[in-house]
């Protein structure tokens, strides 16, 4: 690999486990529109490509444009109020990022989740451990597109050839390739390792330690 000064993370299944709030918000606002309720594994499934992607594949049949939006902006209002209740750090992720943090590297989240979710989700259980969280808003379009790995790296005076991406996901695997960068994926999240290695995958960790021991030898 080459020299790495910056760390670019995943949030939900690499840092924070929040399929139990994730479960559970979908579910709610799904069913108060009406549509049946889905499993822990299938809202497993439909997460990585955005709160919109996942309500349409959750629900049993496709919806016009104007239902799909009305039960996002539903599900985002109720999830702002839950959104801590069952998320919890994957273990071994606060020392991570502290010992990560403690030898200088920069440290950035870019996901999915919409960009107040993700950044009240850093405060809350990162503090100042991370120096920048992104998530999709207006003008960042959602990964695979490099949008929000390009405007973290600018805000921390950061360059391209010095970052890695850290994800657990083929979306994180897609955007590490479009933005030309290697990508650790991690195997405690939301796909499994066959899965990922389908998808491109070279690099891989099963404990939150070893991202240290991989870095150390780029």
């Amino acid at each position: 690999m080459r020299n790495i000064d910056t760390i670019i993370f995943d949030l939900d299944g690499t840092l924070l486990n929040s399929l139990g709030d994730l479960h559970a918000c979908f579910n709610h606002a799904i069913e108060h529109f009406g549509y049946p309720t889905r499993s822990l594994d299938e809202i497993k499934s439909f997460v990585g490509n955005g709160i919109k992607k996942a309500i349409e594949r959750a629900l049993p049949y496709q919806v016009s444009d104007e239902e799909l939006n009305k039960i996002t902006e539903y599900f985002r209002s109720y999830y702002k109020e839950h959104m801590f209740e069952l998320t919890k750090p994957y273990e071994g992720i606060i020392e991570l990022l502290s010992n990560l943090k403690a030898k200088g590297y920069k440290l950035a989240i870019v996901s999915n989740k919409y960009d107040d979710a993700v950044k009240n989700l850093s405060k809350f259980y990162f503090g100042d451990l991370v120096d920048i969280a992104v998530g999709e808003d207006y003008g960042i379009r959602k990964k695979p597109e490099i949008d929000g790995v390009l405007k973290a790296i600018q805000i921390m005076g950061s360059e391209l050839e010095t970052c890695i991406f850290v994800g657990d996901s083929d979306v994180d695997i897609m955007t590490a390739q479009n933005a030309n960068i290697p990508c650790i994926s991690v195997l405690w999240g939301y796909r499994n390792k066959e899965f990922l290695i389908q998808r491109g995958a070279k690099i891989f960790t099963e404990k939150a330690k070893d991202i240290e021991k991989i870095l150390y030898l780029s």
